[in-house]
């Protein structure tokens, strides 16, 4: 079976495999600078933008969707412009990030006490025109993180995830999640909106414990494995028990590559190693065709994949298939017919 660098093929068959990714902050990112050329809060670009040629890339290694991660409203609205610059391709989330909850608590223009019910309606909106076009498929990334409460603080973080889960409910979207070292408060905000949220959503980026993913499982939800998820022999028991029906594949790019230093580097050696079909340079080096050191990308997937199949002692194109069904069947990512009618099947 030929994989990665050429792309993920079907044993037997030929076929090119099929992913979606997820920026998720998961997923992918593509409203990142890097794609832009720009790197840690610089002015000036370390090379032209190249965001084509990522789109390109992933293309090639047979990544067939996008769904660009919103993480605030400038964000999310940038993710809804990329979805029509790419129709077909790109599809956005919207929501504020557990870490940019602060945003909620600004004082308005008019130096009122607080920003965040317009801020909230703010997101409405746009999300629901989103729908309405057909461009936004998920209401996210939101959630709490309590490894980062420099960022936001515990009360503000369970406050506004609360409220973004509310609008979430009315527009009936599902929910691109977001949980570190919160689990019980994420569970205790959630759980009274399940009735009402049939789709459920993806906890994306998952490095919790057995038991959380277990008990996440249970209630219905779906759980992402990009490079952060593969960094620990702990992180690989968690990943080899979640079920293939509960599973999705993002990179999370431009962060969250699979590093030598993590555990599932060693998976993905044993496996064929990761030398990928195009050469990386530093960014200052940067020439059209070259990935960039240390910024992850979109036709990495098959990394994730690769080791993802090998920790469950399962095929490459198993996981690509129920990765790719599942995906389809929450978010949807525009297709329709026989191969949508499929992945609700599963």
């Amino acid at each position: 079976m030929a994989e990665g660098p050429e792309g993920e093929k079907q044993e037997g068959t030929g076929k090119e495999m099929k992913y979606a990714d997820h920026p998720a902050l998961v997923g992918i990112n593509l409203t990142d600078p890097t794609y832009q050329g720009f790197y840690n809060h610089h002015t000036t670009p370390s090379h032209p933008a190249d965001l084509p040629s990522v789109l390109s890339r992933a293309a090639a290694t047979g990544v067939r969707k996008f769904m660009v991660t919103g993480s605030d409203l400038a964000q999310s609205q940038q993710a809804i412009d990329l979805a029509k610059r790419y129709p077909g391709r790109c599809y956005a989330t919207v929501g504020v990030h557990p870490c940019a909850a602060n945003s909620f608590e600004e004082e308005d223009e008019g130096g009122g006490e607080g920003n965040g019910e317009a801020l909230l309606a703010a997101l409405e909106t746009v999300a629901r025109e989103g729908v309405r076009g057909g461009r936004v498929v998920a209401f996210g990334e939101i959630g709490v993180d309590f490894d980062r409460l420099g960022l936001a603080g515990r009360e503000v973080q369970e406050r506004w995830f609360g409220r973004q889960v509310e609008v979430a409910v009315k527009l009936q979207l599902p929910l691109f999640l977001h949980s570190r070292a919160a689990h019980e408060s994420f569970l205790r905000i959630l759980t009274p909106h399940l009735p009402s949220l049939p789709l459920r959503g993806l906890v994306h980026s998952f490095t919790g414990t057995l038991p959380e993913m277990q008990e996440l499982v249970a209630l219905g939800f779906h759980i992402g494995i990009n490079g952060c998820s593969l960094k620990t022999a702990e992180n690989l028991a968690v990943v080899q028990a979640v079920p293939l029906a509960h599973l999705q594949l993002e990179t999370d790019g431009p962060w969250c590559e699979i590093r030598p230093s993590h555990a599932g580097f060693k998976v993905l050696e044993a496996r064929g190693g990761d030398a990928g079909r195009w050469k990386k340079v530093k960014k200052e080096k940067w020439e059209e065709g070259r990935m960039v050191k240390g910024r992850n990308e979109p036709c990495e997937i098959w990394k994730v994949a690769r080791v993802v199949a090998g920790v469950k002692g399962v095929g490459v194109e198993e996981v690509v298939e129920w990765a790719w069904r599942n995906s389809v069947g929450m978010f949807g990512l525009g297709l329709g017919g026989e191969e949508e009618e499929e992945a609700e099947s599963r």
